[in-house]
């Protein structure tokens, strides 16, 4: 997949998160303030940033990395914010690369912790290992 492409994508999932807020009527065009790009180069670089009149804000850099002999990846890291119809800021930092997507931000929700007993059985487990009867 070329630079350009994957960095329109990411574009285009960061306004994705994004909500007008409710002052903003819908055939209002939403002002760009700010917007800079940098690439893609040749080796890969690339970066991005923009801000627009609602306030979302969103910035990314990333690059191919070599991965394995006959294998690239893009390596991109990045954030994006915005408030919704109801004032609230929202703030999301991720990581994308040959592991996937991962974001972080504090409105995302959390898996609950393990239960102790569960943790001490996974100890137990891996301290005592099961012998094979071949």
């Amino acid at each position: 997949m070329n630079t350009s492409t994957v960095v329109l994508l990411c574009l285009l999932a960061a306004a994705a998160f994004a909500a007008p807020p409710a002052r903003q009527s819908k055939d209002e065009p939403i002002p760009i303030l700010a917007y800079n790009f940098d690439g893609p180069h040749p080796n890969g670089l690339y970066s991005y940033s923009y801000s627009t009149g609602n306030g979302i804000q969103a910035q990314e850099q990333g690059q191919l990395a070599k991965i394995a002999a006959d294998e690239d990846a893009l390596r991109a890291q990045g954030s994006f914010s915005y408030v919704d119809a109801d004032g609230n800021s929202f703030g999301l930092n991720y990581v994308a690369d040959e592991n996937g997507f991962q974001p972080k931000g504090d409105h995302l929700p959390t898996p609950p912790p393990v239960p102790a007993a569960i943790l001490k059985a996974l100890e137990y487990i891996a301290a005592h290992p099961e012998e094979d009867n071949l």
